[in-house]
């Protein structure tokens, strides 16, 4: 006695190929994963990147020069999640596949890219700008959308756009604004001689601290003359001890400290507005264009 063999298991049924696609919730500021306006969270559930790395992003933008005004504009015109709605149930498509390494290797050649040129910036006298660090980052990401366009996987496009959108729009606003021009970050010069002084010192965007104090001034047979530009940061100069300065200061907003005189008693700051110690024959003279943040000229 046989027993009859089953019958072969009956394939899936194919999946059409006009299904719809799955259903793309609306970008939408987050009202649970927020520190500020939600903008970083709202952008991670929209396109799968993790927050944190949107909050990062964002603060390098802002070291950069655009990263506030572009957050503030995502935070004005990207409407917030409506609390107690239900999310959306995507449609029943085919499987997705795994998920694509492209977003986190664009990801990490973009932060590597960003860190080559800061170190340019810091180390060498390239000064890559905003406008530089922008383009390259768009360029980065451009490709990065090339290699996904030719790979599969899940969330292979929509987060590089969407990184992408963000960096266009601040390089938008970095090429039309007027950033200050100059050098970006935390600055030391310490002169050894008279001769090793520059004329200028431009200061676009950070703190910057010029040591004069080991300066010999015997003996010179002519002063020693200097200008210190200043964009957005404080502005510290140290003259020697011994030497008979002049100084002149034009300063926009922050407080003024002129070898003991500030801006709140004894020293008024303004377009060409001075101030003397010693005789009527300075060792140094020397003229501050202050934009933004406080000056301070002492003794070392």
């Amino acid at each position: 006695m046989s027993s009859a063999t089953p019958p072969p298991p009956v394939p899936p049924a194919p999946v059409p190929p006009g299904a719809d696609p799955p259903v793309r919730p609306q970008l939408r500021r987050s009202r649970t994963d927020k520190v500020v306006g939600g903008v970083c969270g709202g952008l991670a559930e929209y396109s799968g990147i993790d927050p944190l790395l949107w909050r990062v992003g964002f603060v390098a933008l802002a070291l950069a020069g655009p990263g506030v005004p572009v957050y503030l504009l995502l935070w004005l015109f990207t409407p917030g999640s409506r609390a107690g709605t239900a999310a959306v149930e995507p449609r029943a498509v085919r499987p997705a596949g795994p998920r694509s390494p492209v977003p986190g290797l664009t990801l990490a050649g973009l932060l590597i890219v960003v860190g080559l040129l800061v170190l340019i910036t810091r180390f060498t006298g390239w000064d890559v700008g905003p406008v530089g660090f922008l383009g390259t980052a768009l360029l980065v990401v451009g490709l990065g959308l090339v290699a996904a366009a030719f790979g599969g996987g899940r969330r292979a496009k929509g987060a590089l756009v969407a990184l992408g959108v963000v960096l266009s729009l601040a390089l938008v606003a970095a090429a039309s604004a007027p950033w200050p021009d100059g050098d970006v970050g935390e600055r030391t010069y310490r002169p050894a001689t008279a001769a090793d002084v520059r004329p200028l010192y431009d200061q676009g965007v950070g703190d910057l601290t010029l040591d004069l104090s080991g300066i010999d001034v015997s003996g010179l047979d002519r002063p020693v003359t200097t200008r210190v530009d200043g964009g957005v940061g404080n502005v510290e100069v140290r003259v020697p001890d011994s030497a008979d300065v002049r100084v002149a200061v034009d300063s926009g907003v922050g407080n003024v400290d002129v070898l003991g005189g500030d801006s709140d008693g004894g020293f008024s700051p303004g377009a060409g507005t001075a101030a003397w110690t010693g005789d009527g024959n300075p060792e140094i003279v020397l003229t501050i264009d202050a934009g933004i943040g406080d000056v301070e000229v002492s003794r070392g």
